[in-house]
């Protein structure tokens, strides 16, 4: 692999963490708030 290929695949692994790590907060703060929904009825 040559440093600009390798920077690349650094490049794309990088902004697929930063994708994986927003959905998960996502998820996260949904269930947070189903579960106050669900526990104020």
């Amino acid at each position: 692999m040559t440093p600009e290929e390798l920077a690349e695949f650094r490049r794309r692994q990088k902004s697929r963490n930063w994708v994986l790590g927003g959905l998960l907060v996502f998820f996260a703060v949904l269930f947070y708030a189903i579960t106050i929904v669900r526990m104020g009825d």
